[in-house]
């Protein structure tokens, strides 16, 4: 029978229980179990995908083209396992349900309520990742803080779940906040005590507690968790901040957390074997020199808008045995006149999707600054479309040349809609999503790093390279070097004499692991540490 984890918070948000509930999936995965992953969220939204970067981050994109929270990369990344369209539920999506399903009479005219109707529509989600994956175990992390008015209906529901399938197939984890005060120098509990209060009215006893903390967790706080909060001494968890984020399954693990949770749910599995984590943390630990990479972009000012692009970056960096520092840079900062001062002491250049026109001219002054001057550059999604623009400006002297997105008036629409995409009038779902196949052109940059003919990458966008201009930017030098199967559709360009020059149509970084870094950000970075090295490095401060 399949167990259920539900991973709550309480306090502040911010806690970690995306990472704490990822680590968990990590560590029972290493013991030999499957584990599926998901996460319930209260804002009522249907999905993220028309949710401004601003206020929620990225969107995050699965192999089968949900558009889901970012927290999905935190799991995808640590328990290396491909989600779905039943990892992520919000409560728009659960009233939409509903109200469909009221709509074409399946209540039979009842009276449709919170309790039952919604409740059993997020029960019924739950039930089906376990159904959907045969997983052994599900780890279900509730969004948002224990009290938040929204959250009700979801810790109803999984108070239900667990009456229906016992206690013993069931656990409750409560993260919260021990704050530290400085003054008088000690932990306060009381918080986490408040906490559990709230949540035991709503009918959820916590089996475990996870403490995030800045301080090691005394044993007089962890026992006066223990008494009032009405948990085992050895189910109070310490998580303290790490300074690498994929160091937290390792200390989680040397806190026995999975042998407690597979205690607790009577998991007969021996001990896990982490030996490649730990391979993985010394690489990280041993890294010599750095690079320094530009992230140029418009949502700059909440890094966790391209936080799937940030830690595929430092994996690259892991396999090169680097740091890598990332350069936050606004692309509307960046002009004729500031591209100099905010890129030459940059080793390479990212440009990650976007959508909309602000600080595209910016974007197109970088890409052209990278190609002149032999800067590694690569360019994802809105990145690659910059790319041909800038190209076509620049060395085919169309003055004009844009996207139809920016400038649907301009006579060379490099960058075009699909054809499938007119007359879509509705924003949420309709773009190109998900996991689609990529034939690599031979003795090429992309082949070089990918090392096979044939790849899939996932997708999320609407516009496309526009074919029309495809043959003369090819002969003006810009190569295709990665199509559709049936070559109908550019995915990627690049520039060959130059030390990388790369856009990929795809969003490579959502397949990046810490552990098997992407062979695209792995090959940037082997390119970004070449050029720190190299002469014409030297030359750009000369």
């Amino acid at each position: 029978m399949t167990k259920y984890i539900f991973v709550t918070g309480g306090v502040v948000s911010g806690l970690g229980k995306g990472i704490t509930a990822a680590s968990l999936g990590r560590l029972l995965k290493s013991r030999g179990l499957k584990i599926a992953a998901q996460k319930l969220d209260p804002y009522i939204n249907v999905d993220p995908g028309t949710m401004s970067p601003f206020q929620h981050g990225e969107v995050y994109v699965t192999e089968d083209g949900a558009e889901t929270d970012l927290d999905l990369g935190h799991y995808e990344r640590f328990i290396d396992e491909d989600l779905n369209k039943y990892s992520n539920l919000t409560t728009g999506k659960v009233y939409w349900n509903v109200l469909n399903k009221e709509r074409r009479g399946d209540y039979l005219g009842e009276t449709v309520q919170v309790i039952p109707h919604i409740t059993d529509e997020i029960k019924s989600f739950i039930y089906s990742v376990g159904k959907k994956t045969n997983a052994d175990v599900v780890i279900t992390e509730i969004g948002g803080t224990t009290g938040d008015i929204e959250s009700q209906p979801f810790l109803e529901a999984i108070r239900q779940v667990s009456t229906e399938v016992g206690r013993r197939n069931c656990l409750f984890i409560h993260v919260t906040l021990v704050p530290f005060i400085s003054g008088s120098d000690e932990p306060k509990s009381k918080p986490t005590q408040h906490s559990v209060k709230e949540l035991r009215g709503l009918g959820i006893q916590p089996d475990m507690i996870v403490c995030r903390v800045d301080q090691p967790l005394t044993d007089d706080i962890r026992h006066k968790i223990s008494m009032f909060c009405n948990v085992q001494p050895d189910c109070v968890i310490e998580n303290r901040t790490m300074p690498v984020l994929y160091q937290a399954p390792l200390m989680l693990e040397q806190s026995h957390f999975c042998d407690i949770v597979c205690r607790e749910l009577s998991l007969g599995c021996g001990k896990g074997d982490m030996s490649e984590w730990y391979e993985m943390i010394d690489r990280i630990d041993s890294r010599k020199g750095s690079v320094k990479i530009a992230l140029v972009g418009k949502y700059v000012r909440l890094h966790d808008a391209y936080l799937s692009v940030a830690e595929a970056l430092q994996h690259g960096g892991f396999e090169n045995g680097v740091e890598v520092n990332i350069d936050w840079v606004d692309s509307e900062d960046i002009n004729d006149s500031t591209v100099d001062k905010l890129l030459s002491d940059c080793d390479g250049v990212i440009l990650p999707g976007g959508f909309g026109h602000r600080g595209i001219e910016g974007m197109i002054c970088a890409a052209n600054y990278c190609r002149v001057r032999n800067i590694p550059y690569f360019g994802i999604c809105l990145g690659m479309q910059i790319a041909v623009i800038s190209y076509a400006r620049n060395v085919l002297g169309y003055e004009d040349a844009d996207s139809g997105e920016f400038a649907p008036e301009s006579h060379h629409r490099v960058i075009d809609l699909m054809e499938s995409q007119y007359g879509v009038s509705t924003k949420g779902g309709t773009m190109r999503l998900g996991a689609y196949p990529c034939r690599i052109r031979p003795n090429t940059q992309m082949a070089e790093a990918y090392k096979q003919e044939q790849i899939s990458e996932r997708h999320r966008h609407r516009y496309e390279f526009n074919n029309e201009f495809r043959a003369e930017i090819e002969d003006a030098g810009m190569i295709i070097s990665g199509t559709s199967p049936s070559g109908e559709l550019v995915e990627t360009v690049e520039i060959s004499n130059h030390p990388f020059y790369v856009g990929v149509q795809f969003h490579p970084e959502f397949k990046s692991r810490p552990n098997r870094a992407h062979p695209l950000f792995k090959a940037f970075i082997a390119a970004a540490l070449k050029f720190r090295a190299s002469e014409q490095r030297s030359l750009l401060h000369m």
